[in-house]
């Protein structure tokens, strides 16, 4: 069975994320620096903490011309938003990822988990996003000795004090607790 050709959608160049490589043209050796501010896209982050929309993202990068495509690398700075995971409390933060793509001339020499080029224009958006989603910490924390909150009760540790307790009564004994009455504390005394 032949392989079918790779169904390409056509960027639209006036995608802030869509750049155009029209200035190196095809000759490998060929380089440009660029650093830009991004607005973020939508929706990039885990159940915790994410980019915020339309938050400004940094990006330092270079791109080569080289044989097989156009090699881009460099950082990105993005703030961080969302919520401690022990407390709950909100939690802002800021974080550089590393950003390395080769985006192919031709479906022929990309496999299909590559990333192709567009005529001559590429996508960085699906590189920052993954760049950025595997970074991110699964369990977010205000801060590194946050006790979170009692599990009994949902009062934040940090702000209940040492003494806060919870009277447990063993679940052997807790048909007997109705047995005993106010009237009979008082005679025992």
């Amino acid at each position: 069975m032949p392989s079918e050709s790779r169904m390409t959608q056509h960027l639209d160049p006036r995608s802030p994320w869509v750049i155009s490589t029209h200035d190196l043209g095809k000759r490998p050796g060929t380089m440009r620096q660029v650093s830009v501010t991004l607005p973020a896209p939508v929706d990039i982050g885990v159940d915790m903490i994410g980019v915020p929309k339309d938050a400004e993202i940094e990006l330092d990068l270079r791109f080569e011309a080289v044989m097989e495509g156009v090699l881009v690398s460099g950082t990105a700075r993005t703030p961080l938003a969302g919520e401690c995971s022990r407390c709950l409390d909100p939690v802002s933060s800021e974080i550089e990822v590393d950003l390395q793509e080769l985006f192919f001339y031709s479906d022929e020499d990309a496999s299909e988990e590559d990333s192709l080029l567009d005529g001559e224009l590429l996508d960085l958006e699906p590189t920052f996003r993954d760049a950025v989603v595997l970074a991110l910490p699964l369990s977010p924390m205000c801060r590194d000795d946050c006790e979170g909150l009692c599990v009994e009760c949902g009062v934040k540790l940090a702000e209940a004090g040492v003494d806060h307790r919870h009277e447990k009564i063993d679940a052997r004994w807790a048909s007997l607790q109705g047995l005993i009455t106010d009237k009979d504390n008082d005679q025992e005394k």
